[in-house]
């Protein structure tokens, strides 16, 4: 059997395994698909800053076994170490960091009998919700060219969604897998905190903040890989306990009538695109119609309260992070503006205040916690606006010539410390975080939580609604989405430059 590029196109990672499985097609015809959609599509897109087809073409000449034997797929160039090769973080400041052991998410992939293609572009250090590093260049939204895929997997989502693999490695640290699945219409699912081991290079990232997983065309995919990628690796801080049943079986199960609340109204106060909104209520209709008890309702927390210490964690995370590499040889200069605000306000942040902050994170799981006793899931938009333009994501001049002046003069590093920076602080929260202020919620409490493609706009884009469970609850996530999957069909709705002319 000959595959088509219509066939690939139209098969999911689980279908090309059996197909590789059964004899029907190899693992090098699959490799041969791939990069023809590698090579046609990267230029436009810059999905990919690290290809790394020799040595998938040295892989598919091995004798591949697995669940995931002989599928091509894309691994994201921040915590996925592949050894020999760099991990930049998006950023040229790492572009000399060799690790020199695959990290457990990709040993683990090749184990399973996986083709690593390359690596996915990302912002840098991962720490917005699109992707444009100074390092490697803007990513594009294969929906829409001029628009943002978003971020910080967002590489990994535009290559998924464009038809190069079906599906990329992706992390999520404050939305960085349910933004871009959004923006991409793919499912994206963010695991419980240590359900996936993010080692052995580090511990747990952002404070146990981030997970790992997958993007994906097709629901079994995103259960298929976590049966691939959870348990405990040694040396892990904690770990969760096994599930008796693989995912990838329990996820066919029927969800049973579930409690649903959902809101739309911003937890930071700000604006809500009416197409989030139509986008939630829609989800909640056909939630309905499936037999579910659905509501309006939302966990009591403070929102501004969690997004500032969202953003502390990220000054703290960034100091340490610029600290390591300036102790390994990289400059100020190898580092973009945003990121050394980031580090300077980190820097003037005292410990004792950090930890206070990482303290609260204990306010917000528990008052999720008794949400979650009288609801099963929480529904939300994912994104309060559909996937926004390349010139939104750019800081206007002007203020990059005040703030650069401030940083480099040491002013803004001294306002901090001496405590002048709480409003503009406040601000810089609200801001930041008005385009993605929904997801931070569960990295914080260590919550799962999915972004499902269950919205398109007027304007043709993909806009995912986001569901929120209790810790531990994958099965109960992805049943529910395989559900919504059946009723609302969504994987073979791909943009038209999928398709080769």
């Amino acid at each position: 059997m000959t595959l088509s590029v219509q066939e690939y196109l139209r098969a999911d990672a689980t279908a090309l395994a059996e197909l590789v499985s059964g004899g029907e097609v190899s693992a090098a015809e699959l490799l041969a698909l791939a990069t023809t959609q590698l090579q046609r599509l990267n230029p436009m897109l810059n999905a990919v800053n690290l290809p790394m087809l020799p040595q998938a073409q040295q892989r598919v000449q091995e004798s591949l076994k697995g669940p995931l034997a002989g599928v091509p797929l894309l691994i994201k160039d921040s915590i996925q170490d592949y050894a020999g090769l760099p991990t930049s973080n998006g950023s040229r400041g790492f572009r000399h960091a060799i690790p020199a052991r695959h990290s457990t998410v990709v040993q683990r992939l090749l184990d399973a009998g996986a083709v690593i293609i390359g690596k996915t572009n990302t912002p840098e250090l991962a720490l917005k919700g699109f992707t444009e590093p100074a390092a490697f260049g803007i990513t594009r939204n294969p929906w829409d060219l001029s628009r943002t895929p978003g971020g910080s997997s967002g590489g990994s989502a535009a290559a998924v969604a464009a038809g190069i693999v079906p599906m990329a490695g992706a992390n999520d640290g404050g939305g960085s897998t349910r933004i871009p699945a959004a923006c991409c219409g793919l499912f994206g699912l963010r695991p419980s905190r240590g359900r996936v081991p993010a080692g052995p290079a580090v511990s747990e990232v952002w404070e146990g903040a981030s997970s790992d997983l997958v993007v994906s065309r097709s629901v079994r995919d995103a259960a298929l890989a976590l049966d691939v990628l959870s348990g405990p690796a040694c040396g892990d801080p904690f770990a969760i306990a096994v599930p008796a049943m693989p995912f990838a079986r329990t996820m066919a199960r029927e969800p049973g009538q579930l409690r649903v609340a959902f809101c739309t109204e911003s937890p930071l106060g700000t604006d809500v695109h009416p197409e989030a909104v139509v986008a939630v209520r829609n989800a909640a209709k056909l939630l309905a119609s499936l037999g579910h008890d659905v509501v309006e309702d939302r966990p009591l927390y403070d929102g501004p309260a969690l997004a500032r210490c969202y953003l502390e964690m990220y000054f703290g995370q960034v100091a340490a992070t610029l600290a390591d590499a300036r102790a390994a040889g990289a400059r100020s200069a190898d580092f973009e503006l945003t990121t050394r605000l980031l580090e300077a306000f980190g820097k003037a942040s005292h410990a004792g205040a950090y930890v206070r902050s990482h303290r609260r994170w204990n306010v917000f799981a528990r008052a999720l916690g008794e949400f979650h006793e009288r609801y099963d899931l929480f529904l939300t938009p994912t994104l309060a606006c559909p996937p926004v333009g390349h010139e939104h994501t750019v800081m206007p001049a002007g203020q990059q010539r005040i703030l650069s002046f401030l940083l480099n003069t040491g002013v803004l590093g001294a306002m901090a410390r001496l405590g002048l920076m709480e409003k503009p602080l406040a601000d810089l929260s609200r801001q930041n975080l008005s385009y993605v202020p929904f997801t931070q919620l569960a990295n914080l409490t260590g919550t799962p939580a999915m972004s499902v493609p269950l919205h398109w706009t007027s304007e043709g884009l993909p806009l995912g609604v986001q569901f929120i469970g209790p810790f531990g609850s994958e099965s109960l996530l992805l049943q529910l989405a395989h559900q919504l999957e059946g009723a609302q069909p969504w994987m073979h709705r791909m943009p038209a430059l999928a398709h080769p002319r």
